[in-house]
């Protein structure tokens, strides 16, 4: 179980590399989407948000169910990775993980770790890589991983 895993992901994408450890180039093998988060908020919430009578200057607003709809999307992503995750560590298909994720998903992912593969995260670094090359990636990483 020498093998190394490193997850790359945003809200509506993450990709699966493995590594053999050293200092040696990363191979993807997994690619999970999330088409959901990349909807428009208004396309997700079935009903117009709620309104706001606001005598003031400002007239009306609305009231913040669009983006509860994006952010419960971004929960439902996160789990699926996790799982995916979780799924790997089981069958032993790695032994080390670098979790790469966009800032507002990496407390998602997070939360959703399981204890055990929490033991495996070897880093965390909070970028948005997801849809960049396998350099600039590797870059991002430790030299020796």
């Amino acid at each position: 179980m020498n093998s190394i895993w490193i997850v790359v992901a945003d809200a509506s994408r993450a990709r699966i590399f493995s590594a053999e450890g050293g200092n040696g180039s990363i191979t993807e093998i997994q690619t999970l989407a999330h088409p959901q988060a990349r909807l428009h908020e208004g396309d997700l919430v079935s009903d117009k948000a709620g309104r706001d009578r606001n005598p003031g200057p400002s007239g009306h607003h609305n009231m913040g169910q669009e983006s509860e709809a994006k952010q419960e999307e971004a929960v439902k992503f996160a789990a699926q990775v996790c799982d995916e995750l979780e799924t790997g560590r089981v069958k032993g298909q790695f032994g080390k993980l670098y979790v790469i994720a966009a800032p507002g998903f990496l407390g998602v992912l997070r939360k959703h770790q399981t204890s055990s593969l929490q033991k495996l995260v070897a880093a965390e670094i909070s970028k948005n890589l997801a849809t960049h090359d396998l350099s600039q990636i590797r870059s991002s990483l430790p030299d020796r991983l």
